[in-house]
């Protein structure tokens, strides 16, 4: 039974990092079509807080599956 809780927090991590990880990608698609520029380290900039957010957010269910183990 543990292991099937393991799975599905693991499972939620995905599913919630998921999209953030492919909006940094987005954001860097289209700042590679940019001439380089204040606009396109904008969205370099935006791209990196998006992985941030995701790398935190997949740490603190970690942390939370430690905690519960």
């Amino acid at each position: 039974m543990i292991a099937m809780g393991d799975t599905m927090a693991h499972i939620q991590v995905s599913t919630e990092i998921y999209p953030l990880l492919l909006q940094a990608k987005d954001f860097l698609v289209e700042a590679r079509r940019l001439k380089p520029g204040p606009a396109r380290n904008e969205l370099r900039e935006v791209a990196k807080v998006l992985r941030e957010i995701a790398k935190d957010e997949a740490q603190s269910v970690s942390d939370f599956d430690r905690a519960r183990a």
